[in-house]
């Protein structure tokens, strides 16, 4: 018996309106993309269920039928790296689609915070490495900034060849990474740019994955406590009040010639905002999850510093979420270490961003990683050190030497061993093959002992061969433990004599000063 029309119309509405969609295709599969090289590269899109789709490329020919969401997808066959511009033409029933200018390389994901998401532009050299960017090869996709609960699966975006026009908005570190590959290897290179200023690790993982893992209750039990204050009448109440007294604020200052103090911000910006759990790997990530990469590029800590023990199993973990959501196995994973920032101490102090930095050399523990150690490219009064090319630099070694083969210096010399004579203490350093070399002066600037008092003081060192440095303080008469490059803004010199900075460690075991606290125990019941 047929359904009256009113009905049936809205039992209609209620839908998916992928049923009544055409063929579509997600913003990261389109004309002038750079497909991965040497491995099955999956291509998907959507249509009406059950709608019979074929995907044509470089002479295969892959058919899937779209499922019940509509969705449906593809594997193309490996194929090799070719600059040719080729066409995939994709057909579903009358619908057919054709992606032009298509090549065959390597891509890279441009991931972190803002000293990732830093514009080519504004690196010291950027109107030089702008006017060096016209590279048809070379291609170029940002994906917006946007901060959700819900998985998306799309975004507004292209593909689009670099020019002075399309880099010099573009990640610098990330640009700069890519266009070294493209001229070293030769090959198409295609870079995916998803950075966001000021995120913290915990936004760029699935909630899910970080509710299942018990190291993070704490974190999630704040979250809960944060959107439910964020979400409340009062919140909004307090907003809507704190409008009231900008908006008066403000006339003030016009009055009398003074820049407007800043608004309030609102509930909204921490809840679709970059350190919500799950924010950006739902918005962000998820769109572009599956896109055949050679691996991923990471500029970011500064947001995590003051949860640096933390970090220490944030960190890895989400490195170990990414490859298990891209199903890839583990594809190379390169980051950047912090770099010096804030004020010089004149006497050694607990530092978070000493911490950190222990974090991400801790991470490297991971199969497929590596750091670029940045200690002597920041500048005190600036998160954003502005010499982005030596970043690239220290960060594509590892990426030419690990995997494309070439034979380069491309690790930062590390801690290695600890030897203690009397009132000396002997370190010796794993320098992969080079050798240690003071900048500026002779002596080895950086180091800190202490005694069984756990008091610290900045010590002299001396290199001794290529591997080793004698560290002595008169006030430390029998040391217990070094430290090296040891604070926000460390004072240091020693790098391999390739320039690579020595790895800021230490050799205790003390308490990190970024470990919560255990609770205090509750009085006993008199």
């Amino acid at each position: 018996m047929n359904k009256p029309l009113p009905l049936f119309l809205a039992a209609c509405a209620l839908l998916p309106c992928s049923l009544y969609a055409e063929l579509k295709l997600p913003a990261i599969i389109g004309s002038h993309m750079v497909l991965q090289q040497n491995q099955a590269n999956p291509i998907w899109g959507w249509d009406t269920p059950g709608t019979g789709v074929t995907v044509a490329f470089a002479g295969q020919s892959k058919s899937a039928v779209a499922g019940p969401d509509g969705k449906w997808t593809v594997k193309l066959d490996s194929v090799p790296a070719n600059a040719k511009p080729q066409t995939i033409e994709i057909s579903a029933g009358s619908t057919k689609v054709t992606l032009e200018d298509v090549l065959v390389g390597e891509v890279w994901m441009c991931s972190g915070q803002s000293n990732m998401g830093f514009a080519l532009n504004s690196d010291w050299n950027g109107d030089l490495e702008a006017m060096a960017s016209k590279l048809p090869n070379l291609r170029l996709i940002q994906v917006p900034r946007v901060g959700t609960q819900e998985l998306q699966n799309n975004f507004k975006g292209e593909w689009k060849a670099s020019t002075r026009e399309t880099a010099q908005g573009f990640s610098a570190v990330g640009f700069l990474f890519g266009r070294y590959i493209h001229q070293v290897v030769d090959v198409p290179v295609g870079l995916i740019d998803n950075a966001w200023g000021g995120s913290a690790a915990e936004a760029w993982v699935r909630r899910s994955s970080l509710e299942k893992d018990p190291r993070f209750a704490t974190l999630l039990e704040s979250t809960v406590k944060t959107e439910a204050q964020k979400t409340s009448p009062q919140a909004k109440d307090e907003y809507e009040a704190a409008l009231l007294k900008h908006k008066a604020a403000a006339e003030t200052a016009k009055a009398e010639g003074k820049p407007a103090p800043r608004p309030p911000q609102s509930p909204d910006s921490w809840l679709n905002g970059n350190a919500r759990p799950g924010n950006i790997f739902n918005g962000v990530v998820n769109p572009t999850l599956g896109y055949g990469i050679k691996g991923v590029i990471w500029y970011q800590g500064e947001s995590n510093a003051s949860r640096a023990w933390e970090y220490g199993q944030l960190f890895p973990f989400m490195i170990e979420q990414w490859r298990k959501e891209w199903k890839q196995g583990n594809f190379p994973f390169y980051w950047v270490q912090l770099a010096d920032f804030m004020k010089e101490e004149s006497t050694p102090v607990e530092s978070s961003w000493a911490e950190l930095r222990e974090a991400q050399t801790k991470t490297m523990a991971l199969p497929n990683t590596g750091q670029a150690v940045i200690t002597d490219l920041g500048e005190g009064k600036d998160i954003h050190p502005k010499n982005k090319h030596d970043v690239a630099a220290r960060l594509v070694r590892w990426a030419l030497a690990k995997d494309y083969g070439i034979k380069i210096p491309y690790r930062s010399p590390e801690f290695k061993s600890l030897s203690l004579n009397k009132n000396k203490a002997i370190v010796t350093i794993d320098c992969f093959g080079s050798a240690l070399r003071p900048f500026d002066v002779q002596e080895a600037i950086g180091f800190a002992l202490c005694g069984e008092d756990k008091v610290w003081h900045y010590a002299k060192g001396t290199v001794v061969g290529d591997d080793k440095v004698e560290i002595s303080s008169e006030k430390v008469p029998t040391p217990i433990a070094v430290r090296y490059a040891w604070a926000n803004n460390p004072v240091c010199n020693l790098a391999s004599k390739e320039g690579l900075p020595l790895t800021p460690f230490r050799t205790d075991d003390f308490e990190m000063s970024t470990k919560p606290k255990a609770p205090e125990p509750a009085p006993a019941k008199k």
